[in-house]
């Protein structure tokens, strides 16, 4: 197994705007992360996938991982054909939620016609399509269908599903863990913490979860997917909890020369 490390475009929520996004991809490169770039800044509904705006994105993320969060607007086909082609520009994964590929959430699915156009297209691309966790019974229908599609595990999500728990997640999901989406919770509501909250999920989850997914030989981008405080607080905070604590591989390492770069928006 080999975990990467991202940090996504959420953690910047609020103090986004048109003039920071560069500012954005130096700060998290000067750290030692890649992105994972949500298809929108908070409030706006531009989408940054859009084919005039790949020079900016190739030029800004250039030399680091990139990963992106799918469009959650309903996509059409057309839409979908085009994150896939700026997907296979960057070299990214796509994470999708099951209503971005027209999949209903929490009951049998009847339908593939429109998911199956996407994935064909994300097969065609070379661009690996992840489906990120929703029911855990819908979102093991849609690996069962299609050979080509990994996972996504949010930790966050399982740590709050009524019916099923965070370690059965794990053990059904883990073997096609593509990708994982880092957050903490308390049990109530998905506001994405950063992980290691005294009475989030507990260490021992932690543990179980990293002890899995080393059965496997996946490549693994794992993404701090955090709600605003400040950035490098937030950053900080996580990476104690994941890289001292957990003792998680891989740590990412501040660039030479990068204690100097701060992430303060024009």
């Amino acid at each position: 197994m080999q975990i990467r490390y991202v940090v996504s475009t959420m953690v910047f929520w609020w103090r986004e705007n048109h003039l920071s996004f560069e500012q954005e991809c130096q700060f998290l490169m000067s750290q030692g992360f890649g992105v994972e770039l949500w298809p929108n800044m908070k409030g706006h509904s531009e989408c940054r996938y859009e084919r005039r705006n790949w020079p900016r994105i190739t030029a800004a993320t250039e030399c680091m991982l990139v990963s992106m969060r799918s469009r959650n607007d309903r996509p059409t086909l057309e839409q979908w054909n085009e994150q896939i082609e700026c997907a296979r520009l960057l070299d990214a994964d796509i994470v999708a939620d099951l209503q971005s590929l027209g999949i209903p959430d929490g009951s049998e699915v009847t339908g593939w016609d429109f998911a199956a156009e996407v994935i064909k297209s994300a097969e065609e691309n070379k661009v690996k399509l992840c489906v990120e966790t929703g029911s855990l019974t819908t979102i093991k229908q849609v690996g069962e269908k299609f050979d080509s599609i990994w996972y996504c595990l949010d930790t966050g999500y399982a740590n709050l599903d009524p019916i099923f728990t965070f370690r059965q997640y794990v053990d059904d999901l883990a073997d096609r863990v593509a990708h994982l989406h880092l957050a903490d919770n308390y049990g109530q509501a998905d506001d994405h913490e950063p992980p290691g909250l005294r009475g989030g999920i507990p260490r021992e989850n932690w543990d179980y979860l990293l002890s899995t997914l080393d059965r496997y030989d996946n490549d693994i981008i794992a993404s701090f997917e955090m709600c605003p405080c400040m950035p490098a607080v937030m950053i900080r905070q996580a990476a104690e909890f994941v890289f001292d604590e957990l003792k998680w591989p891989n740590r990412p390492q501040k660039q030479p020369g990068s204690p100097g770069v701060i992430y303060n928006p024009i």
